[in-house]
């Protein structure tokens, strides 16, 4: 999947703002409640280890964000694609999925063998220098959420690195809530059906193969 021309950035709709305002409005309230068991820094890249898939929308955001940063710190973006081109070479012959689309398999043998697929890999979009996002304000929504504890189907989960010693109460204490009012997930649907029918393409993807 080849980096988005202008037209296919137009085609991120207005309505991702409400939902990264929303997904960040919860994460700081449960930072503010976590207080220091939330060790999460900048320079940490903890999370940054390791492939993990991206829908359509979150790919469009990515490719919105280089676009922007091109015009301001076109070194800056130009190393973000060779780094994203040189992941994209050591993936493509393993890659669970199609690698000339970057449409990931879906079904249970694809998950499996996705579980075991690439853990050691950077994210191209992480500075080795300053150990930074350089898309940080682009990143994708499960960046947004990794750290404090959020609800799964599993459990809550944490960041492996957060909340030593404090008890599961005290975890739980500090969820990771929206507003009842608001449905992230219901809103991110609805944004990434529109995504997906604007640029022909759906199925999730890796960071890496849209930033190529």
């Amino acid at each position: 999947m080849r980096y988005a021309s202008e037209m296919s950035l137009r085609r991120l709709p207005g309505g991702d703002r409400t939902l990264i305002q929303i997904v960040d409005t919860a994460l700081a309230d449960a930072a503010r409640r976590s207080g220091e068991w939330l060790v999460c820094r900048p320079g940490c890249t903890q999370c940054c280890v390791g492939v993990f898939a991206i829908n359509q929308l979150d790919a469009a955001r990515l490719q919105q964000g280089l676009a922007r940063l091109e015009n301001t710190a076109p070194e800056r973006a130009g190393r973000i694609r060779v780094r994203a081109r040189a992941s994209f070479e050591r993936l493509a012959a393993e890659f669970p999925g199609n690698a000339k689309t970057g449409v990931l398999d879906e079904g249970p043998e694809a998950d499996e063998r996705f579980q075991e697929f690439a853990n050691d890999e950077v994210c191209p979009v992480l500075d080795p220098d300053t150990g930074l996002c350089e898309l940080y304000g682009a990143r994708p929504i499960a960046c947004r959420t990794f750290g404090p504890p959020l609800r799964s189907e599993d459990g809550l989960g944490v960041c492996e690195l957060c909340y030593r010693g404090a008890t599961d109460e005290q975890i739980a204490a500090c969820e990771m809530v929206t507003d009842p009012n608001q449905d992230p997930d219901d809103l991110e649907s609805k944004l990434l059906e529109k995504v997906e029918k604007a640029r022909g393409t759906r199925g999730r993807t890796l960071v890496a193969f849209c930033m190529k």
